[in-house]
Order: structure tokens, then C-alpha cells, then sequence
């Protein structure tokens, strides 16, 4: 059983099969959250994930010290697609540049009729997950607002505030409700798309992280490294005015003000804005975990989107294409940067 107070979220009924593909640092914190909340979660990944947690179980705690244990034999981790046939919702979890692997595995194991959620950073998955699934299941778009760092042992650790997000509909509704208070509870919109972009602003941050080789409080308190980020979001919200895009507020500050508050003087950033958002010293950007595994980043999907958007407004976006430049060539073995020497690289100055 689960450990600790909170273990009376498991007398709920399982009503909603819930199965996680792509059960990583955020499918196995969220599946882990859902179960200890009382839904019948199955998980589906990688082999090293699966015998890792056959090994030790799995925990999932967050920022605030809140921490649930499931024991081994409480979580049922596989690896094969079919085990996806019994879902009634599936939660996509699964790397960007994954997306149309995943949406062929579940067109053939998938039960007809299936909501799926993309929990996914980017905005054009869901796009992909239409084109092979919308004839046969519901593509619904979904949001992670946080980072999840794996620490071993089957340990998975939220380490910044926030709720997922998903588009409101009769399935998201009974998924939320039954989530109830979590870590992991879901909140329904109806501008998923507004607040994709959103997040996306905020995920500008991912690069930079991933570039400094730092954790992400140590990062964010080098104002050189802000800059890069603040420039870059500038550069983005001229592309989605461009465009006729309403990014929407995520989070505490909202889009316009968010390159203002990144960019602030040290000693303002510092005593005001760090202050008030919950990051702890653990937590770190995905694709900072992706280069320390010496995996492909997602950086396509998150800078990569707003190039993408400027070449079909016939412009550019110099700063988030010169980022994308040098993730990929992190991803070659590049060393890190240090904080002025990117500002000077990316900005010219």
C-alpha cells in the first residue's frame, strides 16, 4: 500500500484505466501521483525504468515535502504496446521527437474510442497525434508545468509548483475529479492552446539550463544566463503578435511581464522573484537530464517551434535559431557555457 497520511486516497473507486505511455521522470511521478490517489494506472516504457522500480518500488514527492511510496509489487510496469488495449485514457508522455512512433503503437493496440492525453512539451504533437488517431480516438491536448528530476532508485521528485492542465470534455472531467487534491491534480481548460504556447515561453528556459550545465536555482541566479532567456521570449512574443496568438498566463506572471521579470537586476530577481516561485535545489530542465544522458533533446520542439513560425510568417528568429545551434551542438559533446560567454554568443554583446 502507500505509505503515509494521504493513504485514504486510495479507498476511491478505480473507475478510470489509466494507462502512462512513456512512463519517464514525469509519466512515472504523474502515474505514481494517480495511483496513490486511487486510479488504476498502468505503465509503459523503458526496460530500465521497469526493472528499476521491480526493484524498489516507486516513489514520487514533490517540493513541499510531500513524498508516496508504492511498493514493487503495486506497480504494474511493462514495456509491450498491447498492454494499452484495456485504457480507457491514455497519457502521452513520451519525448516530442517520439510522437509519431508512439501515436502508430497506439492506432494498433489501442481500444477505439480512447481519450488521448498529450502531456507533452511543443505545440505540433498534437497535430501529429491527429492526422494517424482522430478518426478513432480523442486527441486531447494536455500540459506538464513542471520539472521532474529523477534521482535513482525509483525515485521520482517534483521539483516546482504547478497543475497539469487539459482540455475540459466528459473523460478529462471524470479524470480530474477522481485525481482530486494531488501533486499531480488536474486542472481543465479551454484554451490549451493559448496556454500551450504559454508554457512554451516559459520552456525557453530549458535551453539555456541545458547549456549552462547547472542545476536550475544556480542557472536562474546568473543574470547573464536570464538575459539569453529573456531575449529569447522577447523574439517570441513579437512571432506569436506577428502571427494573431494569444499566448495565456502560466503561472504567476503572465507573458508580456514574464522577459521583464527573467530579465530583472540581480537583486530584484533575487529577493522578489525567487522568493515567491517554489523551485527547489533539485530540480533541473529535461533536456539538461537529456544532454547528461547523451540523448537527442526536444530543443525542435520548444525554440525549434518559434523558427518554425517565423519561417512561415517569411521572417526570422535569430536568437532561437542561434540556441537551437549550439543545443545541438551540446548534444555533439560541446562543453558547457558559461554565463557571459553565451550572453556574447547569443546576443552579440
Amino acid at each position: 500500500m502507500a505509505s503515509g497520511p494521504g493513504c485514504r486516497f486510495l479507498q476511491r473507486p478505480r473507475l478510470i484505466k489509466v494507462a502512462i505511455l512513456g512512463a519517464g521522470s514525469i509519466g512515472c511521478f504523474v502515474g505514481g501521483c494517480w495511483q496513490a490517489a486511487g486510479l488504476d494506472v498502468r505503465f509503459v516504457g523503458r526496460k530500465s525504468f521497469a526493472d528499476d522500480i521491480r526493484q524498489h518500488g516507486l516513489t514520487v514527492s514533490d517540493y513541499d515535502g510531500w513524498q508516496r511510496t508504492l511498493a514493487p509489487g503495486e506497480v504494474d510496469y511493462r514495456v509491450d504496446g498491447d498492454s494499452l488495449a484495456d485504457a480507457g485514457i491514455i497519457a502521452l508522455c513520451v519525448k516530442s521527437g517520439a510522437t509519431e512512433d508512439a501515436a502508430k503503437e497506439i492506432a494498433a493496440y489501442g481500444r477505439p474510442g480512447t481519450t488521448v492525453i498529450s502531456f507533452q512539451n511543443g505545440i505540433s504533437n498534437v497535430e501529429v497525434l491527429e492526422r494517424h488517431l482522430a478518426d478513432r480516438f480523442d486527441v486531447v491536448r494536455g500540459m506538464v508545468p513542471y520539472n521532474v528530476a529523477y534521482l535513482g532508485d525509483g525515485r521520482f521528485h517534483k521539483g516546482v509548483a504547478g497543475v497539469l492542465y487539459a482540455e475540459g470534455g466528459p473523460e478529462t472531467r471524470a479524470l480530474a475529479n477522481s485525481i482530486g487534491e494531488s501533486p499531480a491534480a488536474l486542472k481543465l481548460s479551454d484554451d490549451m492552446l493559448g496556454i500551450a504556447w504559454g508554457k512554451l515561453l516559459i520552456n525557453l528556459n530549458n535551453a539555456v539550463n541545458a547549456l549552462s550545465g547547472r542545476p536550475l536555482v544556480e542557472q536562474l541566479l546568473q543574470r547573464d544566463y536570464r538575459r539569453v532567456v529573456a531575449a529569447s521570449q522577447r523574439e517570441g512574443l513579437r512571432l506569436l503578435k506577428r502571427a494573431g496568438i494569444e499566448p495565456a498566463k502560466v503561472g504567476a506572471v503572465g507573458p508580456a511581464l514574464l522577459p521583464h521579470v527573467i530579465g530583472s537586476p540581480d537583486w530584484l530577481f533575487r529577493n522578489l522573484f525567487m522568493k515567491a516561485w517554489k523551485i527547489d535545489e533539485k530540480a533541473r530542465s529535461s533536456m539538461a537530464d537529456d544532454l547528461a544522458a547523451g540523448r537527442k533533446t526536444e530543443v525542435d520542439y520548444i525554440n525549434g517551434e518559434l523558427v518554425r513560425l517565423a519561417e512561415r510568417l517569411g521572417t526570422n528568429a535569430p536568437i532561437n535559431r542561434k540556441v537551437v545551434e549550439l543545443v545541438r551542438k551540446a548534444e555533439g559533446g560541446a562543453p558547457p557555457w558559461p554565463p557571459l560567454a553565451l550572453r556574447r554568443e547569443v546576443l552579440g554583446r
